[in-house]
Parts: structure tokens; C-alpha cells; sequence
């Protein structure tokens, strides 16, 4: 496993290296003073930030900006690629963090930046590689399966129990006990910060992760059980309505991308 304290004192503006870490395994809430650019090749990562959450899967990336507070738990077993660049290199700055699909260009990118060493000159070659990874980065499309905090703590707390256990199954009214609110209100604040119902919400949390396990391996008919659903079809139905396309297709392409 290697961290950032193993980069050189001063490293080239673009610098990575390929790495991994076994499941079960979090890195507890931290930041970097470079942009982190994360390529998840193998497994499945939960990545939190004070607003937002990511379940990522095979085939997707992650662009944090410098000094982004964030967490990773580790779903499994996870081999990944990470590249840091100095927010002063062109473009980085204007990258607001972003979940997308890492396309051949990208990985191929990536790749020549980690083939080189810590100490490599970033001569014109490395500044062309460097600005083309940024550039792509600001164009991909940004991938729409990332889960939003609210703002309220009262409803953050609800909002991580549920992500946390997607498969429970409580009511609106116990939620809206243990967040210490009348159901009405709690519906009304619920709509009101998150720009969409709680019900439909829990629903977007559990195709999230019913998307991360589908890819790694668990059978559909598994997942669907496992997140409350009463048989495979129901589920299915939920998840073409909210991504359109059938679970089906991440076991044909577990990089395939849902997109906003």
C-alpha cells in the first residue's frame, strides 16, 4: 500500500502510481493539497465527501479537487490507479470534483504518467500528456449515480444510516423519529434540500449499490433480495426506471456508464 507521504519531496506537477488495498479497508477522512484523480480497475469503493457520496465500480474514475475532505471504504479487494496533480497546472483548478467513466484515452494517459519515475523531468512531452488528461477530464460526461447529502444534520444522520444499510426496509415515520421531527415536517425539509421525496431518494441509494454489487459479481437475483426488493423483477423494473437500461448490461459491461 502506498500513500502520499511516499512521493518525493518535490514531485512533477502530474505524478501517480498503481496501487491496492483489501477490502474492508478505510481511509479515514483526509485531504491532499493536489487535485487526485482515481481509476478503479478491480473491486469497488465507497468514496464520501461532506456533500456527496460515490459507489464506484471497474472502469470508473474519480477527480477530487485539492483539499477535498473525503473518505474511501474499500467494498472488496481494490486495485486502482491514482494520479496527483499540483492545482496550479493548467486547468486543474477549474475541475469541480466529478465521478465519470475513465475512457482509453484516459487510461492510456494515465498509464504514461505512472510508467514514470517520481523524479521524471516534465519536459514538453509530459506537459502535453498532462494538459490532454485535464482537458479530458473536463469533458467526459459526469456520471449520474452519486448520492447527495442534505445540509441539515438531523437529516445527514438518516441520510448515512440509510447508505450505511440500503436493504432497510423502516418506514418514513421511523425516520422521521430518529430524526426528531413530525413526518410532515421531516417530508417537507427532505423535499425541500434534496430537491427530491425520501422514498424517492431511498430508491436511488439502493440502485446505487445494486449497480456496485451487480458489477462485482453478485447475481441480480441476490442483490434484489438483499435491498428489500420481493423478487428480481420488481427490482429490475426500479432500476431500468431510474438509469435506463436493465441491470443486465453491467454483467455484459461492468464499465458501461449511467449518465445524467
Amino acid at each position: 500500500m502506498k500513500r502520499t507521504s511516499d512521493l518525493p519531496l518535490h514531485p512533477p506537477p502530474v505524478v501517480g502510481f498503481e496501487d491496492y488495498y483489501a477490502g474492508g479497508f478505510v481511509d479515514g477522512f483526509h485531504t491532499h493539497d493536489r487535485a487526485q484523480l482515481s481509476v478503479f480497475l478491480a473491486g469497488s469503493v465507497t468514496v464520501n465527501t461532506h456533500d456527496e457520496s460515490f459507489v464506484l465500480r471497474p472502469g470508473q474514475a474519480l477527480w477530487l479537487p485539492a483539499n477535498t475532505v473525503h473518505q474511501a471504504t474499500c467494498r472488496t479487494d481494490l486495485l486502482f490507479q491514482v494520479i496527483y496533480v499540483d492545482p496550479d497546472f493548467t486547468g486543474a483548478a477549474d475541475l469541480p470534483c466529478k465521478m465519470f467513466e475513465a475512457s482509453s484515452l484516459i487510461r492510456g494517459l494515465i498509464d504514461a504518467i505512472i510508467a514514470m519515475s517520481f523524479e521524471f523531468a516534465m519536459d514538453e512531452r509530459m506537459l502535453t500528456i498532462g494538459r490532454l488528461l485535464i482537458d479530458e477530464i473536463g469533458r467526459v460526461p459526469r456520471i449520474a449515480d452519486r448520492l447527495l447529502f442534505p445540509s441539515d444534520p438531523r437529516l445527514r444522520r438518516v441520510c448515512e444510516a440509510i447508505i450505511a444499510h440500503p436493504g432497510n426496509s423502516r418506514d418514513i415515520d421511523y425516520w422521521a423519529r430518529e430524526a426528531g421531527m413530525a413526518r410532515r415536517t421531516f417530508t417537507r425539509l427532505f423535499q425541500q434540500e434534496m430537491g427530491l421525496g425520501f422514498a424517492a431518494w431511498r430508491r436511488r441509494v439502493r440502485v446505487v449499490e445494486a449497480a456496485s454489487r451487480i458489477a462485482t459479481g453478485q447475481s441480480i437475483a441476490e442483490v434484489a433480495f438483499d435491498l428489500g426488493y420481493d423478487n428480481a423483477s420488481s427490482f429490475s423494473a426500479m432500476f431500468h426506471k431510474t438509469f435506463g437500461v436493465a441491470p443486465r448490461t453491467l454483467r455484459a459491461s461492468p464499465t458501461s456508464a449511467i449518465r445524467s
